[in-house]
């Protein structure tokens, strides 16, 4: 039986600079860094959680093929990859003022949700995150619903 996800993964152009938007923008710390030789293992994690990782992924060997990272890189750059995150925090406003005053660019501003509060956020790689103060009842094991989330991509 499964009990929980202790890794996702983003494509990110550049893990220097995925380190310096992760960590020194949005405050994540890094979990593991690694070098396997045939890549470069690099994960983050919340302050606190190292359970639940995040893999900074350059598109290329050995998961694809050099015509496919390629593919892979523009699709990515254009916002198309799929990457997406939903990160929680106590005081959606002020980390949108923190953010806004490092320059992060916003796809939308604080927003009143069923769930809580919310707004969005892309990488500079183009993957799109979504950061949350979340209502009480939505913090249930069940979280925000689908439906709720699906208003607002």
């Amino acid at each position: 039986m499964l009990t929980s996800i202790s890794c996702s993964h983003l494509f990110v152009l550049d893990q220097d600079a995925a380190l310096e938007f992760y960590v020194g923008v949005l405050g994540l710390q890094v979990h593991t860094d690694a070098d396997l030789g045939f890549m470069r293992w690099l994960t983050v994690c919340v302050p606190g959680e190292p359970g639940r990782q995040i893999l900074l992924e350059k598109p290329g060997p050995p998961a694809m093929d050099d015509a496919t990272a390629e593919r892979a890189r523009e699709l990515l750059t254009k916002g198309a990859a799929g990457g997406w995150l939903m990160f929680t925090t106590p005081d959606a406003r002020a980390t949108y003022a923190d953010l806004q005053a490092k320059g992060v660019e916003f796809t939308s501003e604080p927003i009143e949700q069923p769930y809580g509060i919310d707004f969005g956020l892309r990488d500079p790689f183009g993957n799109h995150l979504r950061i949350g103060q979340l209502t009480a009842q939505s913090q249930q094991p069940s979280g925000p619903s689908v439906q709720s989330l699906g208003q607002q991509a």
